[in-house]
C-alpha cells in the first residue's frame, strides 16, 4: 500500500466523518427546539419511541450522535431514563441504512446528491432550504468519501501481510476486539461498518469473520455517548450504561448463535454475489433482533443501569446559583439537540426568575400595607437573587444565541434576553415600593384608610398581571391581549387613584410627605404594568420558537 493511498484512506474517512457532521448540523437548525416537542409526544409509547430513534439516526446516518443527543436530554432533565431507552433501541436500527444504501452502490450517484444539495444552499434563498440542502450535500459527501476508502483499500488486496492478519478475525473474541477498538478510535460504527463493507468488497474478509468484527463495532460505538456523558448527571451517565448493556446483550446472543448456527451461511445464500450486501443484512438482522428481544425488558434494562449506578447524596447548591442552566460547549457540542437543551434551561431559569419577582413584588406591597420595615430585608436579599439571575442569564444567552442555527429559536432567544431585562427592572420598583415603609417610619405619618384600599388593589392588579405572564410556556394564543388588557387596568387605576389623590389635596385631606411618597408609588405601580406589557409583547413576538 503507498503512502498516497494511505492519504486516500485518511482522506475518504475525513469526508464521510464531515458529511455526518453537515447531516447533523443540518437537521439541528431545520428542526431546533422542535427536536424537544417531537421527543415529548412520542417517547411516552415504546414503538413510537423506537420509531423516532430510528427516523432520527436515518436521516443524521449516525447512531452515536443520536446516542449523545439523547444523553443531553436526560443530563438536562428534558428527557426520563426510560424514554431514552427506546429512542437508544431505535437509534441502533436507524443506524444500519448506511450499511444497506454502501450495499446498493449508491456511492455511483453520490456526486450527483452532493451537488443537489450544493445547488439548494448556493442557489436558493430560503433558510429553511438551506438546512435540507446541508442534510442532503452531507449525504453525497459521505458516500464521496465512502468511494474514497474504498479505492484507497483495493491495493490491500495484494499485501500477504494483511491478509493474513484479516484471517485472524475468525476468533470471535479479536474479531470483536478489533471491530470494538477501531470504532471507538473514529468513534462512528456507521464509518467503521462502512470501512469493512470496503475490505469485503476487495476480497480481503469475508462473512464468516466479518461478523464478529461487525458485533465489536456495535460495542465501540457506544464510546462516543461515554465521552459526552463525562460531567453529566447520574440519569445521563446510566444512559450510556443503557446504550453499552444493549449492544453487549446482542453481540453475546448473535456471537452464540453464529458458532452453534448457520446463521452466517443463510445471511450469505440472500445475496451471494455481493459480500457488502451480506454485511449490511447482518449489521440490520443483529440490531432489529436484539431490539425486538429486549423491548419487553426495556425498563429492567433502566433498573440495571440505576443498579450499576445507584442514586448518591446530591450536594445541595448554596447561596446564589443557576438552577437549570448547565455549561454548553456550542463549539465542542454541536449536536443535534443542543438548541433545545439550551432553550429548555434559559425557559426554566427565566421561569425561576419571574416567580422570585412575583414573591418581591408581593412582598413589598405587604411591606407598605402592614408598615413593616422587617420586610424590607427579605426584599433586598431576593432582589440581590433577581439580579444575579439576570446578569448570569444574559451572559448564558449572549455566549450561546451566537450559536443558535434556527432562526425562530434564535428570535425566541432574543425575546428571553429582554423578558430578563424587564423582569429585573420590576424587581427594582418592588424595592421602592418597600422602601417607601422605611421613610415614613422614619418620618413618622402613614397613609390614609382610602389610600391602604387603593393600595391592596394595586397589589391585586400587579400580581394578577404577573400571574398571565406565567402562562406563557402553555402556548396561549391570546396571552399578549390578556397582558394589554391587564396593562390597560393598571393605568386606569393610576390615573383614577391619581385624581383621587389631587382631589385629596385639594380638599386639605392630605399631608405634604404623604402625597409626595404615595404620588411616588403610583408611579412604581404603572410601571411595573409597563414591564408586564412589554414581556408579553416580547414573549409574544418570540413564541414562535418555543
Amino acid at each position: 500500500m503507498k503512502l498516497t493511498d494511505f492519504f486516500g484512506l485518511l482522506g475518504g474517512l475525513a469526508l464521510f466523518l464531515y458529511g455526518m457532521q453537515m447531516m447533523s448540523s443540518g437537521l439541528e437548525a431545520a428542526a431546533g427546539n422542535k427536536m424537544k416537542r417531537i421527543l415529548e409526544r412520542l417517547t411516552a409509547n415504546r414503538f413510537l419511541g423506537v420509531l423516532v430513534g430510528a427516523g432520527v439516526t436515518a436521516v443524521i446516518q449516525s447512531s452515536s450522535a443520536t446516542t449523545v443527543m439523547v444523553v443531553g436530554f436526560v443530563n438536562s432533565g428534558m428527557m426520563t431514563l426510560r424514554q431514552a431507552v427506546w429512542i437508544i433501541m431505535g437509534a441502533n436500527i436507524g443506524t444500519t441504512i448506511t450499511g444497506q444504501l454502501i450495499a446498493l452502490d449508491i456511492g455511483a450517484i453520490a456526486p450527483l446528491i452532493a451537488f443537489i444539495g450544493v445547488a439548494l444552499i448556493i442557489f436558493l434563498k430560503s433558510p429553511k432550504v438551506h438546512n435540507y440542502g446541508l442534510i442532503v450535500a452531507g449525504l453525497g459527501v459521505l458516500f464521496l468519501g465512502m468511494e474514497m476508502m474504498s479505492s484507497s483499500m483495493m491495493p490491500l488486496r495484494d499485501s500477504e501481510a494483511f491478509v493474513g492478519l484479516m484471517t485472524k478475525f475468525s476468533n470471535p473474541v479479536l474479531g470483536i476486539l478489533a471491530g470494538a477498538v477501531f470504532t471507538a478510535i473514529i468513534q462512528s460504527s456507521s464509518a467503521s461498518v462502512g470501512i469493512l463493507q470496503a475490505l469485503a468488497s476487495n476480497g480481503l474478509i469475508g462473512l464468516p469473520s466479518a461478523v464478529f468484527v461487525l458485533f465489536g463495532q456495535n460495542i465501540g460505538t457506544c464510546i462516543t455517548a461515554v465521552l459526552a456523558s463525562i460531567g453529566t448527571s447520574r440519569n445521563a451517565k446510566r444512559t450510556t450504561i443503557i446504550h453499552l448493556t444493549f449492544n453487549m446483550i446482542g453481540t453475546v446472543i448473535f456471537t452464540t448463535v453464529c458458532i452453534l448456527t448457520p446463521l452466517t451461511a443463510l445471511v450469505e445464500s440472500w445475496t451471494p454475489t455481493n459480500v457488502a450486501a451480506q454485511i449490511a443484512n447482518m449489521h440490520t438482522l443483529f440490531n432489529i433482533v436484539t431490539t425486538v428481544l429486549l423491548i419487553p425488558f426495556g425498563n429492567y434494562l433502566a433498573s440495571f443501569a440505576e443498579r450499576v449506578l445507584p442514586d448518591k447524596k446530591e450536594e445541595t447548591l448554596e447561596g446564589m446559583h443557576l438552577e437549570f442552566i448547565r455549561p454548553v460547549d456550542t463549539k465542542r457540542e454541536n449536536h443535534i439537540g443542543t438548541s433545545a437543551i439550551v432553550l429548555t434551561g434559559v425557559r426554566k431559569e427565566v421561569g425561576r426568575m419571574l416567580q422570585m419577582t412575583k414573591e418581591n413584588v408581593s412582598l413589598s406591597f405587604d411591606a407598605v400595607l402592614e408598615s413593616s420595615s422587617e420586610l424590607l430585608k427579605k426584599v433586598d436579599e431576593k432582589e440581590e437573587y433577581i439580579d444575579f439571575l439576570n446578569k448570569e442569564i444574559c451572559k448564558y444567552i449572549s455566549k450561546v444565541i451566537v450559536n443558535e442555527t434556527n432562526r425562530k429559536d434564535a428570535k425566541y432567544m432574543s425575546a428571553l434576553f429582554k423578558v430578563c431585562g424587564n423582569l429585573e427592572r420590576i424587581g427594582d420598583h418592588a424595592t421602592n415600593l418597600c422602601e417607601y415603609t422605611q421613610m415614613m417610619g422614619e418620618k413618622g405619618i402613614s397613609f390614609s384608610q382610602t389610600e391602604m384600599d387603593e393600595i391592596r388593589q394595586m397589589k391585586e392588579a400587579s400580581l394578577s398581571a404577573l400571574n398571565i405572564l406565567s402562562d406563557i410556556e402553555k402556548g396561549d394564543k391570546e396571552l399578549v391581549k390578556r397582558i394589554e388588557k391587564a396593562e390597560q387596568q393598571i393605568d386606569d387605576m393610576t390615573e383614577m387613584f391619581r385624581q383621587g389623590q389631587i382631589d385629596r389635596m385639594q380638599q386639605g385631606r392630605q399631608d405634604e410627605e404623604v402625597s409626595i411618597l404615595y404620588s411616588e408609588m403610583l408611579t412604581d405601580f404603572e410601571r411595573i404594568g409597563d414591564h408586564i406589557l412589554n414581556i408579553g409583547q416580547e414573549m409574544g413576538l418570540g413564541k414562535v420558537g418555543a
